[in-house]
């Protein structure tokens, strides 16, 4: 469980949020708040004021595995294999224990023919791809994707959710726009002016209005435009 209370931190207002385990999205207009809300469960941002606990820890203190839009530009290695093997090296684990996890994660990712490769060289994919091994090698308590999927064509991005949900990380929050990966998520929270707008499962979310009213309900599908446009009009 992540549990939030009177939290503010930058744009963020939020008096109390319980996250259950499970693949949650967070979505809403661009400024909403969803990457400053994923940064400060993921720690990178410390709130002014209130707490953030996960399964009765602070977020520095647990172990989260983190994929931006432009994974490139957080890799710190040149080849491939060394920048999956990082985050162990980093944490000074036993050489023969990172050789092992590098082969057996590798190996179930299907990433074996680009170990050797430059990160330069990949493509948009397989830079996410190799990301996601480097946040998965620790075997994380969460996985935090911030739009990940935002230059994804749909082929890449049905084997990342595949590869995700046979991770079995216990949390697993992600920032999006893209309407059918709402539509997969256990839970969705819609966010607006760093305020938490709705929360709950998907139907619960889109088919009621998120004013009180039931303008939404007769909406019988997340792909609906008329859906997304109220959830992402920059008025309330």
């Amino acid at each position: 469980m992540i549990s939030l209370n009177s939290i503010r931190c930058g744009c963020l207002s939020i008096p109390h949020l319980s996250i259950e385990p499970g693949l949650v999205a967070i979505t809403g207009p661009n400024g909403s708040g969803k990457t400053t809300l994923l940064e400060a469960i993921a720690g990178i941002q410390l709130p002014a004021q209130g707490s953030i606990l996960i399964n009765t820890i602070r977020p520095r203190e647990a172990t989260i595995g983190w994929v931006g839009e432009f994974p490139d530009l957080n890799m710190t290695f040149t080849r491939v294999i060394d920048e999956i093997a990082s985050t162990l090296r980093f944490s000074h684990q036993p050489c023969r224990m990172i050789d092992e996890s590098v082969h057996e994660l590798t190996t179930t990712l299907n990433l074996e023919p680009l170990l050797d490769r430059p990160v330069r060289t990949l493509s948009g994919g397989e830079k996410v791809l190799t990301a996601l091994a480097a946040a998965l090698i620790t075997k994380p308590d969460i996985l935090i994707l911030d739009e990940t999927d935002s230059h994804l064509d749909a082929s890449t991005l049905r084997s990342i959710d595949a590869i995700i949900r046979d991770a079995n990380v216990p949390h697993v929050l992600f920032a999006t726009h893209r309407p059918d990966r709402v539509a997969s998520a256990d839970r969705v929270i819609v966010m607006r002016g760093g305020e938490i707008l709705r929360e709950g499962n998907p139907d619960e979310v889109f088919m009621k209005s998120f004013h009180g009213s039931d303008h939404l309900s007769p909406l019988r599908s997340l792909r609906d435009p008329a859906l997304w446009r109220a959830v992402h009009a920059t008025d309330s």
